[in-house]
């Protein structure tokens, strides 16, 4: 005989009469007593199988059942449970975004790093679905270079763990494909533990970039002194007005760590901005300002009009997945 542990509702009801006195038999008091619920059935108690076992003797667990007059049905469904990629993805594309971007039944964007990355990895798993996790992102006009950003892929319910060597077939088939908008790097299988791995020091975690700046005048020798020369740079920023419409009107303060520009040959009014700044920060308004929302600028900094026409995620200083 098996045993199943469970729980046991115990519902109390009242009768729509009272005893007449008479001992009667329980098949006359079934036919005879008309009973009506209170409400809702109220609990009196809860104990499980085991113990009502052990104590069958109660009165308590003496219940009025319903003949069955139909089998029992049962269903069941067998899952396996998540497990997850990890790696670096680097994107080449300044049309691509990093999720599935559609407004209005309209995609945006040739591709995403999400579909390309996630698409390859759920079908090499033939799981039923899967979850896109990066480290920050980036938008779709903005590069991924460098050593890559870190990301996850939770496959749900998937049929097939792939080997090691079979991981490195999925990377070499993304890296292969003919556009060549993505790649990834250090693709390996990670445990729950990927996501410590990708939460710790990313509120901390140090982004580096290079910007193609264009400027009202001609930049001078001094003006890339005054540039270098500027470490720790403590920067205010309200909310973007190009993110308010879904994001909160707050105000932030960043820090710029370091920059550095780079001249280029023939251009006197464009040039290179390389800089490391705090995870947060908004490059594309810290360059032109943002109509003075977020200060100081480099507009503010030169007392010029300032544009930020290109730019790179080059290096994020976090240690998950770099080999």
């Amino acid at each position: 005989m098996h045993l199943y542990k469970g729980r046991l509702k115990i519902f109390s009801y009242l009768s729509s009469s009272k005893s007449s006195g008479n001992d009667k038999s329980s098949d006359c008091a079934a036919e005879t007593c008309k009973r009506r619920k209170i409400g809702e059935p109220s609990i009196v108690g809860e104990r499980s199988f085991s113990s009502t076992l052990e104590n069958d003797s109660s009165d308590c667990c003496k219940f009025l059942l319903e003949k069955a007059n139909e089998p029992c049905h049962f269903t069941y469904s067998c899952y396996r449970t998540p497990f997850y990629f990890g790696g670096r993805y680097l994107k080449y594309s300044r049309n691509v975004s990093q999720t599935r971007w559609i407004i209005d039944d309209e995609r945006m964007g040739e591709a995403s790093v999400e579909e390309i990355i996630g698409g390859n990895i759920l079908q090499a798993c033939q799981g039923d679905s899967f979850k896109f996790h990066a480290a920050g992102r980036e938008d779709i006009d903005v590069r991924m270079l460098g050593p890559g950003r870190p990301f996850l892929v939770e496959v749900q319910n998937g049929r097939h763990i792939p080997s090691e060597l079979f991981v490195k077939d999925i990377e070499k088939t993304i890296n292969k494909m003919e556009n060549k908008l993505v790649r990834v790097k250090n693709l390996k299988l990670v445990g729950s533990d990927g996501w410590n791995l990708m939460r710790e020091g990313e509120a901390e975690k140090q982004k580096q970039y290079a910007a193609l700046v264009w400027i009202s005048r001609p930049l001078k020798d001094e003006d890339i002194q005054c540039v270098s020369s500027l470490k720790d740079l403590k920067v205010l920023q309200r909310t973007p007005i190009r993110v308010l419409h879904r994001r909160s009107p707050l105000e932030r303060e960043k820090i710029i760590h370091w920059m550095k520009t780079e001249t280029i040959a023939g251009s006197s009014q464009y040039f290179l901005l390389h800089l490391c700044t705090q995870a947060g920060t908004y490059i594309k308004e810290f360059v032109h300002g943002d109509l003075g929302r977020t200060h100081p600028s480099i507009g503010s900094i030169l007392g010029c009009r300032a544009e930020i026409l290109q730019l790179d995620v080059t290096d994020i200083k976090m240690e998950c997945f770099l080999t």
